[in-house]
């Protein structure tokens, strides 16, 4: 057996080996006196011995030791060896370590004992009546006295105090186990909740840097896309007066590009929040009109405050769709723009919305690239309960798109 092996029975092993020392001493000393007439104490200590050995790691088997123990001496009417009194180690740990058959059985096995040994005997402990009254064993037999009455009661409470007290320790035992495994559930759940809240944090900044993206992409290409349209109109211009025109359209609209990329750089907000909403659409339609385009632009209702961030949906929806427009429009047609206002108190299945419609006209050859910016305004708009609604129709003209927005504008006052 390797030293793994052996060193968890070293504690047992130590306690049967003086368990054993003493009873073949006290079966040696009784011989002795009994002139070799009682000789199975050797065996009654090397049966104590034993199942002290296995009352931790064999309960169940230390306990059967016991009863054979006890058969023995029921059967032969032998005297119990002072050493016998080590058999309490097994009912405690029977009460201790054994499964609860076990721990059922030892209970049964202490008062059974105490029959045993001082009912069916009288009290006859021979080692421990003879060191107290010195008598030889024949006298002890026929005593008559209060001795075995005291030494039974002794008996009684060595034998039956170590099961409770192993019970109490096997409790004390699972409660702490149970504390243990409590204690590291907490810790587990701690440790989870930590995950979560790393991965809602990683989450947050994910959908901070798309919305960033979109934001600076909303703001770029719209500039871009005005600054290319003047551009590419400059080539044709032979009036100085309209070439410095386009020219001073070009540095506007870069330098409100600039701004506007610095503020969302700087705050990831709209950087015209605190103006009204109303005017800021008026000024996407201003910049598209200074591309070059024809914008043919009308708004019914009247104006609201809205939310601050259907604010800021509406103003990167309305400067997309200006955008897709001018990029993929024919510049012989113009570009419509319509603005929706709800009533102050919506009725008859009116909907408290602000609907924002672009429509321009393309070729009939021309690519469906038109909603390349699409999937973006849609996911704003869902994300604060909106939708959009793209429709494509062929005319004589040509191929019309029409994007509409649908804003909601409640809790905007």
């Amino acid at each position: 057996m390797s030293e793994t092996g052996w060193r968890p029975w070293l504690p047992e092993a130590i306690a049967a080996f003086v368990v054993l020392v003493v009873g073949f001493t006290e079966a040696a000393m009784f011989w002795a006196m009994t002139d070799g007439g009682h000789a199975a104490g050797f065996a009654q200590a090397l049966v104590v011995a034993g199942a002290v050995g296995m009352c931790r790691r064999a309960p169940g088997a230390a306990l059967g030791l016991v009863w054979a123990l006890g058969l023995f001496h029921v059967l032969s009417h032998a005297p119990i060896m002072l050493s016998e009194f080590a058999l309490t180690a097994v009912f405690f740990g029977g009460a201790r370590w054994g499964r609860p058959l076990t721990v059922v059985s030892s209970a049964l096995s202490v008062p059974l004992a105490v029959v045993v040994a001082f009912v069916l005997h009288e009290g006859r402990v021979f080692s421990l009546y003879l060191l107290l009254t010195g008598a030889r064993p024949g006298g002890m037999l026929r005593a008559e006295s209060t001795t075995p009455l005291i030494l039974s009661l002794i008996g009684l409470l060595v034998v039956a105090a170590p099961w409770p007290a192993g019970l109490v320790m096997r409790s004390l035992d699972r409660a702490s186990t149970s504390r243990a495994s409590m204690l590291a559930a907490e810790e587990t759940a701690a440790g989870a909740l930590r995950e979560t809240e790393h991965a809602r944090e990683v989450a947050h900044l994910r959908d901070q840097q798309t919305r960033l993206a979109r934001d600076v992409h909303d703001v770029v290409g719209h500039s871009l896309a005005v600054i290319l349209a003047q551009a590419e109109s400059g080539q044709y211009l032979d009036d100085t007066g309209k070439l410095k025109r386009a020219m001073q359209t070009i540095a506007t609209t870069a330098r409100s590009s600039l701004q506007d990329v610095r503020q969302v750089l700087s705050t990831t907000q709209d950087a015209t929040t605190g103006r009204d909403d109303a005017d800021r659409l008026d000024d996407l339609i201003v910049g598209a009109r200074g591309s070059g385009h024809e914008i043919v632009a009308s708004e019914l209702g009247t104006p609201r405050p809205l939310p601050r961030e259907a604010a800021a949906v509406a103003y990167r929806v309305f400067q997309e769709m200006l955008t897709n427009a001018i990029k993929h429009g024919r510049r012989d047609q113009p570009i419509t723009a319509e603005r929706h206002w709800p009533p102050p108190q919506p009725a008859g299945g009116v909907t408290d919305t602000l609907r924002i419609e672009v429509t321009n006209m393309a070729d009939a050859a021309g690519d469906d690239s038109a909603g390349r910016g699409l999937d973006g305004m849609r996911r704003r708009l869902e994300a604060i309960g909106g939708h959009l609604d793209v429709r494509r129709r062929e005319q004589t003209a040509g191929i019309s798109f029409t994007v509409t927005a649908f804003v909601p504008v409640r809790n905007g006052a």
